[in-house]
């Protein structure tokens, strides 16, 4: 497929489709969910004749698949639209035909109403929820000459009504992305999520090990399972019960050709004792784990819902370790939530200090619309909230270097995935998701091989291959 991903103001265009077909150019803002919707919407438009096309000036249909995490979200969508107005216009101009603009994801759920009200060339508005229905609005859309909304959330599973997935098309097919769970209960206060994505819900096992199934026979070698609340997962087991996140997890280990299985993102309190002895007895399963805390406040952690303490995240990390001594951890953090004093903060680097993170992701408090902490009280200045941030990346930084240098000297099995920038260079991942360089042949790639760390670079690792061959 082709996904053209944004991330702030970095495009990266992927591959062309084939001449005389309907072009299709998707726009994917966000998370790696968003990143398989747009791969799983691609999949859906393939029966009409939509074949993925580089760029929106070849496109008869644009997709953008936007997100609500980030600030001032909405605005951008509405800079977009703009940018894509134009280009059908030229279209038109030039003698071609008019491209069908569709506005996807959590932005569109949030404001439907208002993206039409604001940009009424819009022809589709659609949820996150509702893309298995996408052949009906393109076809409604085509009958009617107006706007098609779809922003509910509809009873059945859109999974039960999707084709099969496409092979992926991330890294040469040796890693994908599988959504498994969508959706949350939690109602954190800063969270858009349980009002764009709906409650809880997740895939039945069955229908989760098809799609790996298919993965793998592909040639994928590494699959992160997705979700908002990936831990929460209680898919039908297709017995008559119930499977959870372990028993998944074992499932897919299971299945031949599959090395490694990651998930994220999880939430502290759907980690309980069995996800915990996976860690220890699944071998598949990845020593690097994604554990958002948010805040170390008990305070702030209360006025966000988080529904844990800090000491509880704290015992939490030490289960885990003891579990699986080799356990890496990632997490995400807020500062300025309404209310956070220095106090707070400070807690907040000194639950840093204690845990230690071998990666995070840090950002500053943003309202989101409908959310309960966008109305209250005591909202951080900006300036506060700036050198906050600004502390806090710098402590996470420098455990992040820390961590990276201490895997020199280490043999690390790492899963070659594609050449590297430099002639004779090949690059791959090891389990702790570092990005790693060496000196080898291109029959390497795909295959798992042990690699002696050899150098910390600023964001990735060199190495030395142990030996040639490769893992048995």
């Amino acid at each position: 497929m082709t996904v053209e991903t944004i991330t702030d103001s970095k495009t990266i265009p992927q591959k062309s489709s084939p001449a005389n077909s309907r072009g299709l150019h998707v726009i994917t803002w966000g998370c790696q969910m968003n990143v398989y919707d747009s791969a799983r919407m691609t999949d859906v438009l393939a029966p009409l004749g939509y074949q993925p096309v580089t760029s929106p000036e070849q496109a008869e249909m644009v997709i953008l698949n936007t997100c609500h995490i980030r600030e001032r979200a909405a605005e951008k969508v509405f800079s977009e639209l703009g940018r894509l107005r134009k280009i059908s216009e030229e279209r038109v101009s030039a003698g071609l035909k008019r491209s069908i603009i569709a506005v996807a994801g959590c932005v569109a759920q949030a404001e439907g109403e208002e993206i039409l009200a604001r940009a009424p060339y819009v022809d589709i508005v659609l949820g996150p929820q509702t893309y298995h229905r996408l052949p009906e609005m393109v076809a409604r859309a085509a009958r009617a000459g107006g706007a098609v909304i779809d922003t509910d959330f509809p009873v059945e599973m859109k999974f039960d009504f999707l084709p099969e997935a496409s092979a992926p098309q991330v890294e040469g097919n040796l890693t994908a992305f599988l959504t498994i769970q969508e959706g949350c209960d939690k109602f954190c206060s800063f969270c858009v999520v349980p009002y764009t994505r709906g409650a809880e819900t997740s895939r039945s096992l069955p229908s989760v090990l098809n799609e790996a199934r298919r993965m793998v026979e592909s040639g994928v070698r590494e699959i992160t399972l997705l979700g908002q609340n990936v831990n929460a997962y209680h898919g039908d087991d297709g017995e008559g019960g119930t499977a959870d996140l372990p028993r998944l997890a074992a499932a897919l280990a299971a299945l031949p050709g599959l090395e490694r299985i990651r998930y994220m993102t999880s939430h502290p309190r759907d980690m309980d004792q069995a996800l915990i002895d996976a860690h220890r007895d699944n071998p598949a399963l990845m020593p690097f784990l994604h554990l958002p805390v948010q805040s170390g406040s008990d305070r702030i952690l209360k006025a966000m819902n988080r529904g844990h303490t800090s000491d509880e995240y704290r015992a939490l990390i030490a289960r885990l370790r003891e579990a699986c001594p080799d356990l890496a951890l990632s997490s995400d953090f807020i500062v300025g939530h309404p209310g956070e004093t220095e106090e707070d903060f400070e807690a907040t680097m000194q639950l840093v200090r204690d845990i230690g993170f071998a990666q995070a992701f840090s950002f500053k408090y943003s309202p989101r619309p409908g959310t309960p902490a966008a109305g209250q009280p005591f909202q951080v200045d900006e300036a506060i909230k700036d050198v906050r941030l600004q502390r806090l990346q710098a402590l996470l930084r420098e455990q992040q270097d820390a961590f990276n240098a201490d895997m020199v000297g280490r043999t690390l099995p790492v899963l070659f995935t594609g050449r590297g920038r430099k002639p004779g260079q090949i690059t791959g991942r090891s389990p702790y998701l570092q990005p790693v360089h060496v000196e080898g042949s291109d029959e390497l790639i795909g295959q798992t091989v042990p690699v002696v760390i050899t150098q910390r670079l600023t964001n990735s690792l060199a190495g030395t291959l142990l030996r040639e061959r490769v893992c048995a």
